[in-house]
């Protein structure tokens, strides 16, 4: 372990190793994006139904984000953790760190399918379902919670293979499960006439899938670090400092939900169902401009982690300095396509005239400032590799929970087009915390910095 690691994350060329380790992550995030854009495609091209079941699942998705966001609570959480403890040469330790990381992921699973096969219902209404989409939603959602486990294995305990330096193997898992849930949605959705209910069979079953295949991997003999079962046994002073790290991803995730809600309830209010269905456009855009950032910043947290666990500080800097380089690139290049071309993103969606004039009109406003994303992101996930868990929690809630859900209610009240004021609510939160991310991180960088020399 320690021979491999040395020869890897600290001697190798630092750009040969962020893109060898990124771009099976990037590759990874982008298919991880189709298991819910697939879905969408195929669902907004049901005859007759299309415009009203994709606002079904516009609406079902905070519930499906929330799923996912306790993933990345242990996941996010657990693997750098690991990744510093391997950098320390502490391999028992790692050990630990992963076999708690499984025993918590199984834990969630069960308490999140009980709950939310209880309260599906009662939440879609809340959260911005009118009486026809409502259907659709409950549709969706009654077999994709049955799935939780394998959402949780699958997408939780796949940052444990990466941070190894395994990412092929990391974006497989990924694979596996996409190009399988691509091949079942059409089958399931039009052949077998399933409809809502067909794509989200489709999604659990990939899922299940690839939940197999990471298990099965861990507990190999390929991996470097394979857990005991007395590893299993959950430890409070191993498992909160994993929670403690993972609550700023956690967060940006759970506040993605709120903020979907949010927009659904104002858009319901002000535009009805077709108002719904254009924001679940926009936000597979977002999606698309935020994933591929996460795979980079992936594909960076291995190399700071351990760099940073064993104190070569000037790779650290290296490695940072790449990766806000290629992230800004890929935000600004995102950002022009989008506002010159939205029609083209759009109409991959829908064939509903009315959602397709509102989506396009939207995008551009929406999407705005999308092009800064790569520095907010770049920062905010430099300082989880690095284990500040204070300062990335408050970033977390900062562009969300402090800025843009009040922004979603506030502005229209200044706007004569209610859904103007709607979409301008991301653009002004995106400016003002990516100033206030680049800001923080500048301070407290240097006192990283100045405690590891």
């Amino acid at each position: 372990m320690e021979n491999m690691k040395k020869n890897r994350l600290g001697e190798e060329s630092i750009g040969k190793l962020l893109y060898s380790l990124a771009l099976p992550a990037i590759i990874a995030q982008i298919v991880n994006l189709l298991y819910n854009m697939v879905d969408r495609m195929y669902i907004g091209h049901i005859p007759e139904i299309g415009g009203t079941a994709l606002t079904g699942v516009g609406v079902a998705m905070p519930i499906t984000i929330i799923i996912s966001a306790f993933t990345v609570l242990v996941g996010m959480g657990g693997a750098p953790r690991m990744a510093i403890a391997m950098g320390e040469k502490d391999e028992k330790a790692a050990r630990t760190i992963l076999g708690n990381s499984i025993s918590t992921l199984f834990i969630i699973s069960i308490f999140l399918t009980v709950f939310f096969s209880i309260f599906n219902d009662v939440l879609l209404k809340a959260f911005g379902a009118s009486d026809e989409s409502l259907k659709y939603a409950l549709e969706y959602m009654k077999i994709y919670t049955l799935g939780t486990l394998f959402v949780q294995i699958s997408i939780g305990l796949n940052p444990f293979i990466s941070t190894q330096g395994f990412s092929k193997t990391s974006m497989l898992t990924v694979l596996i499960g996409a190009v399988l849930n691509i091949i079942l949605d059409p089958i399931f959705i039009f052949v077998f006439d399933m409809g809502v209910k067909g794509a989200a069979l489709a999604t659990i079953i990939s899922q299940a899938v690839s939940a197999i295949w990471v298990l099965k991997f861990l507990s190999s003999s390929k991996t470097i670090i394979k857990f005991n079962k007395s590893d299993l046994k959950i430890k409070k002073e191993v498992i909160l400092p994993i929670l403690a790290l993972g609550l700023s991803p956690f967060v940006m995730q759970i506040t993605e939900s709120i903020t979907s809600i949010s927009f659904n309830v104002n858009l319901q209010k002000y535009g009805g169902d077709i108002a719904v269905g254009s924001m679940t456009i926009l936000t597979s855009a977002m999606q698309f401009m935020f994933l591929p950032l996460s795979g980079l910043t992936q594909g960076a947290q291995p190399i700071i982690s351990y760099n940073y666990g064993a104190k070569n500080l000037d790779r650290v800097r290296q490695t940072f300095k790449l990766l806000l380089f290629s992230a800004l690139s890929y935000s600004i290049l995102f950002w022009l396509f989008l506002i010159t071309k939205p029609n083209i993103f759009v109409s991959m969606f829908t064939n509903d005239a009315e959602i397709i004039s509102l989506a396009s009109w939207g995008l551009r406003i929406f999407m705005s400032a999308s092009l800064v994303l790569g520095v907010q992101i770049s920062c905010q996930q430099t300082l989880v590799a690095l284990g500040n868990a204070k300062t990335s929690l408050f970033l977390a809630f900062l562009r969300k929970i402090i800025l843009l859900i009040p922004l979603i209610y506030l502005l229209p009240i200044f706007f004569e087009n209610k859904i103007l004021g709607v979409f301008t609510a991301e653009p002004l939160a995106d400016i003002i915390a990516t100033s206030v991310t680049a800001l923080l991180f500048y301070r407290e960088i240097k006192k990283l910095f100045r405690t590891a020399e």
